[in-house]
């Protein structure tokens, strides 16, 4: 039986430290295992420019820099909504080029094809962590920890005197421009760590080896993890992913190796620690991973998800109350995941609430981030309605076959 694994991924952009720079560590890795990748995986595609972008830039950002300085004329040139008309989506995490062709991308997608655009227009890039609770999601059995991180946008140190100051005058570029796509309420409350490129690299392949992971694209998964390992030895966030591809590869030993020594780097590094635990029962070192899964527990007794894995029991028991309480301690918890919304609204469905579940099916349709996501639970609310309209509000309790796990729910 498969087990749930727990990846820090970068929807947003992962949580991290900057880290320091170490010295190329290939202890971990077993090429021998694994299969070519299916397709280029490189560092140096993360920022590179396609022809596209680079005609963009000569025809819509050159002539507003020339108005407006190169931070403004950049991002309203990327972002004003009468320009490229950007969609938010986190089906993937796409680099610069990808990210400009698809005019769509999580907010990883976006950090790097802005940066891309700046770096080309001789702008410096400044990337910051900003310290706001984690969010979780899922695809399938792997659960993912969400952090944030934004960009900061001016002027080189070796520039000359601002524009402005020049005959003619252009606008004055000195200020810096922070550009955060999924702003905390108030930034001026939070605090934030400054956190080199590579570290920005790392995350984007980090990221593409948990969605290959995730697709069962294993092979892929393992190459995509170990050049993130390359890019930055010292950001332990891959090692962490490392040891979940091996364990899902089917090499234990591998995977508590590479788990051991995050572990060892951070001792209370619960992901780690989670994944760790099934690799050594699956050694046949019980002892060991009950003792990790006590303290484990003593750090996080109600990890994410714990209470939508006891609603879903409760569903597939016929327990649609206990499902709807179970489901509602974790909305309480992530009220702006889509997911638990939906299977909130499911619950509700199931005891008769036709009413609440559609407030609840509404709510995961409005927090949805992909337009996959978005287009299903409109589906869902669009059966809701027609039954209502088919029947008298006082025998409505619509059958929730339908909304139930098998090709029409979220992933």
């Amino acid at each position: 039986m498969k087990t749930g694994m727990v990846l820090l991924l970068c929807a947003l952009l992962a949580a991290c430290a900057a880290a320091p720079v170490t010295q190329r560590d290939e202890r971990f890795f077993g090429d021998r295992l694994f299969a070519p990748p299916t397709r280029r995986i490189s560092a140096d595609d993360v920022f590179a420019l396609s022809a596209e972008m680079r005609r963009y830039l000569d025809r819509e950002i050159a002539e507003l820099a020339r108005v407006k300085g190169r931070p403004r004329a950049l991002f309203d040139a990327l972002y004003d909504k009468g320009q490229l008309r950007l969609e938010y989506d986190t089906e993937m995490t796409r680099n610069a080029a990808e990210a400009f062709a698809a005019r769509s991308g999580n907010c990883l997608s976006l950090v790097i094809m802005t940066a891309a655009f700046a770096k080309e227009l001789g702008l410096a890039v400044e990337y910051q962590k900003v310290y706001v609770d984690d969010a979780w999601a899922r695809a399938g059995d792997v659960y993912l920890a969400i952090g944030h991180v934004n960009l900061t946008l001016g002027r080189r140190r070796t520039d000359e005197a601002p524009v402005a100051h020049r005959v003619g005058g252009r606008p004055h570029e000195t200020d810096a421009m922070t550009i955060d796509f999924l702003p905390p309420k108030d930034l001026r409350t939070v605090r934030s760590q400054p956190i080199g490129e590579e570290i920005v690299v790392a995350m984007y392949l980090n990221n593409r080896a948990g969605e290959a992971l995730a697709l069962g694209q294993l092979d892929d998964a393992y190459w995509w993890a170990r050049e993130a390992i390359v890019q930055a030895p010292g950001f332990l966030v891959p090692y962490n992913t490392l040891g979940a591809i091996y364990q899902r590869h089917g090499n234990p030993a591998e995977a508590r190796r590479v788990l051991a020594h995050v572990l060892e780097r951070e001792p209370g590094n619960t992901q780690a620690m989670a994944n760790l635990v099934p690799v050594l029962a699956g050694l046949g070192q019980v002892e060991e991973a009950q003792r990790l899964a006590a303290v484990l527990e003593s750090i996080d007794p109600e990890p994410p998800f714990s209470h939508f894995k006891r609603g879903m029991a409760a569903l597939r028991a016929g327990d649609a109350r206990g499902a709807r309480d179970a489901f509602a301690r974790e909305v309480a918890r992530a009220p702006d995941y889509h997911e638990f919304q939906f299977w909130l609204g499911v619950a509700y469905l199931d005891t008769g609430d036709v009413e609440a579940a559609r407030r609840h099916l509404t709510l995961a349709m409005q927090n949805s981030t992909t337009r996959r996501d978005h287009d299903l639970y409109a589906a869902k609310l669009d059966r809701i309605d027609g039954r209502r309209q088919r029947a008298p509000e006082s025998s409505v309790n619509p059958a929730v076959a339908d909304l139930l796990p098998g090709g029409s729910a979220p992933r």
